[in-house]
């Protein structure tokens, strides 16, 4: 028994079973989300352990693509919130993962937590729709799944914040969650997989939009999924149709315009 679990949950094998279909044929790519996933009691223990990130060191998001808070590694982790993550990276729940996403190549969590943990995002920010960033930035491995937790109580529509999935020519948001308390979301990455929250929180000051986010990775993917014109990139933002404007082009890092004249195997070197 996992007592981080609901009791519905429990048998995390026979959840992957049930699922893994509804899973890989959501539209507009695999995902599937669950309500009342965690034992609530827990979870609102994590939930009180939740921090105003704007009063950490932790970074901070303000541009016209995002405006939002996320932790840096485990600083800002209460003892409850990092018995959670422990738990979503541990054995039990990667298989848990596998078997629910049919994804072939062995999955791995993030201990480094690089762009996970703690998210947050006060009134007035939003997260422009997106395809993440596709490798990890320490060990090279291809980012294959995501997963986001809800930690909003009394979360009402008129919010917003709702988690889109958009379709590939960015013309409509084919799923829409709202971010309530002990929501569980997952889907699959890939170079088209957009998501975000692109309009601005409209919840009262003094609220917040609270989340804890993880990346699942692998050592290597197929082939259908690799885009040879985006080998390695960052966070991909796209406009949504009818919003052309509304997104813009982050500035180029000099690091990344020396990239693209030095060959593979000398930067492969270099990194080493």
């Amino acid at each position: 028994m996992h007592s981080f679990l609901a009791p519905n949950f429990q048998d995390l094998a026979a959840v992957a079973r049930q699922y893994k279909q509804q899973y890989g044929g959501a539209s507009p790519f695999p995902h599937i989300y669950f309500e009342n996933f965690f034992n609530p009691a827990f979870l609102q223990q994590v939930r009180e352990e939740f921090p105003d990130l704007a009063t950490r060191s932790a970074l901070h998001y303000n541009n016209p693509n995002e405006k939002k808070f996320a932790s840096k590694g485990e600083a800002d982790f209460g003892p409850k919130t990092k018995e959670l993550i422990w738990f979503l990276q541990s054995a039990p729940f990667l298989e848990f993962l596998q078997e629910s996403t049919s994804i072939k190549e062995t999955l791995l969590g993030d201990p480094y937590l690089i762009g996970g943990g703690l998210h947050e995002i006060k009134r007035g920010g939003l997260l422009k729709v997106h395809a993440d960033f596709n490798k990890h930035s320490l060990t090279g491995l291809d980012r294959r799944l995501n997963i986001l937790i809800y930690l909003n109580n009394n979360w009402k529509e008129e919010y917003g914040g709702h988690f889109e999935l958009w379709d590939k020519d960015m013309k409509e948001a084919k799923q829409r969650i709202l971010p309530a308390f002990n929501t569980l979301a997952m889907f699959s990455t890939t170079d088209t997989s957009y998501h975000g929250h692109p309009d601005a929180l409209t919840c009262p000051e003094g609220e917040s939009r609270k989340s804890i986010a993880l990346y699942y990775y692998s050592n290597g993917r197929p082939a259908s999924e690799i885009d040879p014109a985006l080998a390695d990139h960052s966070t991909l933002f796209k406009a949504r149709a009818g919003y052309e404007k509304e997104v813009v082009a982050p500035s180029v890092r000099w690091q990344d315009k020396v990239k693209q004249f030095i060959p593979p195997i000398l930067l492969s070197w270099v990194k080493k």
